[in-house]
């Protein structure tokens, strides 16, 4: 029996940097792609085959290395850790060179790594498509995990209200982005010193223009959560900070996701985390367990939503 599948998004980046680039309609469409592939008849389409994607981690990670790697082999392709400590570029050859080399290796190159430059310059020399795994500025993959969650659980993310509390970090970056491109409001709260980036925000808001969307920050975490849809929070230090968590953790009081302020949400509110979460430091176990609580729900929808992203860009 042949499996009715609609067709990969032609997406008008032949890379993903940031959500910023992809128009509502290009995101909508890798959701719609997401959802099917989910489905589990269509486990194990052989969309990629004989594909090679290139794994490059300057940040270690659990989801992002097995979700991707889980990916291309259900998807029939394979999947390339490449650590710098195990290519030349960690030892001083440059990015363009790497970007040179590994395009004529592979039919995509992921990276985790710490600055945007990095991903941006790889692009800029790749000739096949490179994926922002995660840097310091954004966090695209993991929003488009989070935008298929909430759309499991609302039927649509257009009209919700998210409320993100804690660092004005990657994942406030990406999902203000996010939910401005999909017509979500959201409300970021942060204590002043670790609000987002002005020029972040703006961007978001310049956005959300378009949708109709809110994009508001606050350093209080009640006006933010009030009759909100979705509770979003993350570690206080994120990796390469560890050496500022008790002087964060100091700035951070007061910012817990706990029952008290999640009783300022909607009744059917969601609670997610991008994980991995610190117990009792960000969030209450009470809550991460919770019958609110999807994080393990979004953390396996990581796979569906970049199996839609690789097919998107890998098999054409």
């Amino acid at each position: 029996m042949t499996i009715a599948l609609p067709l990969a998004p032609q997406l008008v980046q032949n890379h993903l940097l940031s959500l910023k680039d992809y128009s509502s309609s290009e995101i909508l469409d890798l959701l719609s792609l997401a959802a099917d592939l989910k489905k589990p008849e269509n486990k194990y389409l052989p969309l990629l085959e004989g594909k090679v994607l290139g794994m490059i981690f300057e940040k270690s990670s659990t989801r992002t290395r097995v979700s991707f790697e889980a990916g291309m082999l259900q998807l029939g392709g394979h999947a390339m850790h490449l650590s710098t400590r195990d290519i030349q570029m960690g030892r001083g050859e440059t990015i363009a060179d790497t970007a040179k080399v590994l395009s004529g290796y592979l039919d995509g190159i992921m990276i985790r790594t710490y600055h945007q430059d990095t991903v941006t310059e790889l692009a800029e020399h790749s000739s096949v498509p490179v994926i922002n795994g995660l840097t310091d500025d954004f966090h695209p993959c993991q929003v488009l995990a989070d935008l298929l969650t909430i759309q499991e659980h609302f039927g649509t993310a257009a009209g919700k209200k998210m409320a993100y509390i804690g660092d004005g970090n990657n994942m406030a970056n990406s999902l203000m982005i996010g939910a401005a491109k999909v017509g979500m409001d959201i409300s970021i709260a942060a204590p002043a010193k670790y609000a987002p980036k002005p020029e972040m925000v703006a961007l978001a808001q310049e956005i959300a223009q378009g949708t109709g969307a809110k994009v508001h920050v606050t350093i209080d975490p009640v006006e933010a959560v009030k009759d909100c849809d979705v509770i979003y929070t993350d570690v206080w230090a994120s990796m390469g900070q560890e050496q500022e968590a008790l002087e964060r953790m100091e700035h951070f009081k007061g910012f817990q996701v706990n029952e008290a302020l999640a009783a300022h949400a909607n009744e059917n509110y969601i609670f997610m985390h991008c994980l991995p979460a610190h117990r009792e430091e960000e969030v209450t176990t009470g809550i991460l367990e919770g019958p609110h609580s999807v994080v393990f729900q979004e953390a396996e929808n990581r796979l569906h939503a970049q199996k839609a992203l690789l097919v998107a860009l890998m098999a054409n």
